[in-house]
């Protein structure tokens, strides 16, 4: 399949200056669609341009930001000598917004079916939909984590930055297994959502709690074949540039901390930043605070550990503690590489155990263990045990 009819080239004088002129710079190790396509790589890292707003509630204006961010991501120094990016350009906006999901799940689609982590540059967050889409164009059951200060559950048919995850929630056949929203706020979902959220069995993470516990953002990042993010999430003083600006959220320095995390996974493979508007920006404070966050991505991505124990157990510590309340023991791993933490959640369907493979084994933490060593279930592993045995 080609992609390329769906793609515009980049205009090189948006960056002020040529991106390979100085080889100590990111944008020297960038192949981009600037006159000729570059074509799709094998397991490498494809960033995408998305100007998308049609489905922004009160932030028109945010399709702009993918060139923002590109100007200054291009000039920040190169993390490591193995950095290879392809940048595939700018997706053309279609008639409709619907237009435009169908052709980014199209373009999504084909970049993961070759192996590679995507990184797209919204947009609004809805966009998110279309990248589920192209999971269910591949026929890959998924986990999606957000960072957001809401839930996007609003109830609508039609599909917005409010709506997108209820619309993928209610989508038939479905494709989502699992979902975490990290750093909500409570005065912006009420109490209705969160009990949807807990019903659902899905993982959901107080602003205040993820902060306090960042390890526990790593888990629920880790266990992300997408990871969406709303950068409203991050405070105003960190990041106005937004239509709905937060003065509580998470710090810029935390927003990189979390990138890190995203860009170490073995199993993420697509990232989406959506809702920066140049049109609130201060001096570029967010489209460079935004690049920082993308550096510190792929930086992680090239010192990505392959530890997970359903690939390589032999790089693990394995503990079995018994549960004794609930008559059941709960097997733990701790990668001998990174010391990071896993626990195997069983399913009892032969059927779902085959279809559900990927899932079966879920990122944890350390305090979960030692949850479990004093004779409590830990509760993450409990919602994936109920979603993994109630399907």
């Amino acid at each position: 399949m080609s992609i390329e009819h769906y793609l515009a080239p980049i205009n090189p004088d948006i960056f002020g200056f040529h991106p390979t002129e100085t080889a100590v710079t990111l944008g020297s190790h960038i192949d981009t669609y600037f006159d000729t396509f570059p074509g799709i790589p094998e397991s490498g890292i494809v960033l995408l341009g998305v100007g998308e707003d049609r489905g922004a509630e009160n932030n028109a204006g945010c399709a702009k930001a993918p060139d923002e961010i590109r100007r200054c991501l291009y000039s920040l120094a190169n993390p490591c000598e193995e950095t290879r990016i392809t940048d595939l350009g700018n997706l053309i906006e279609g008639q409709t917004a619907d237009d435009t999901y169908y052709a980014l799940a199209e373009v999504a689609a084909e970049v993961l079916s070759h192996n590679n982590t995507i990184i797209v540059l919204g947009g609004s967050q809805d966009l998110t939909f279309a990248l589920y889409k192209a999971y269910a164009n591949l026929n890959r059951i998924i986990n999606i984590s957000t960072i957001d200060a809401r839930f996007d559950l609003e109830n609508d048919d039609l599909i917005t930055s409010r709506t997108w995850l209820r619309n993928i929630i209610m989508s038939n056949p479905n494709y989502l297994f699992f979902h975490s929203n990290i750093g909500y706020q409570t005065y912006f979902v009420g109490q209705p959502y969160i009990q949807l959220m807990d019903d659902l069995k899905f993982d959901a993470y107080r602003l205040g709690e993820v902060q306090h516990d960042m390890e526990r953002a790593e888990a629920l990042i880790r266990n992300a074949d997408l990871l969406s993010v709303d950068l409203s999430a991050v405070r105003q003083s960190d990041a106005p540039a937004n239509g709905n600006p937060m003065p509580h959220g998470f710090y810029g320095e935390e927003l990189c901390q979390m990138m890190r995390y995203a860009g170490m996974s073995d199993k993420t493979h697509c990232l989406g930043i959506f809702e920066l508007n140049p049109l609130y920006d201060n001096r570029h404070q967010t489209a460079n605070m935004t690049a920082q966050a993308l550096w510190y991505f792929i930086e992680g991505f090239y010192n990505r550990k392959d530890d997970n124990p359903l690939i390589h157990p032999e790089n693990c510590k394995h503990y079995i503690v018994r549960m004794e309340d609930e008559g059941t023991d709960i097997n733990f791993h701790k990668s001998k590489i990174s010391d990071r933490w896993w626990m195997e959640v069983p399913c009892h369907n032969e059927q779902l155990q085959i279809l559900y493979t990927d899932q079966l084994m879920l990122p944890c933490t350390y305090s979960d263990y030692q949850q479990a060593m004093r004779g409590e279930l830990p509760q993450s592993w409990w919602r994936y045990y109920t979603r993994l045995n109630k399907q």
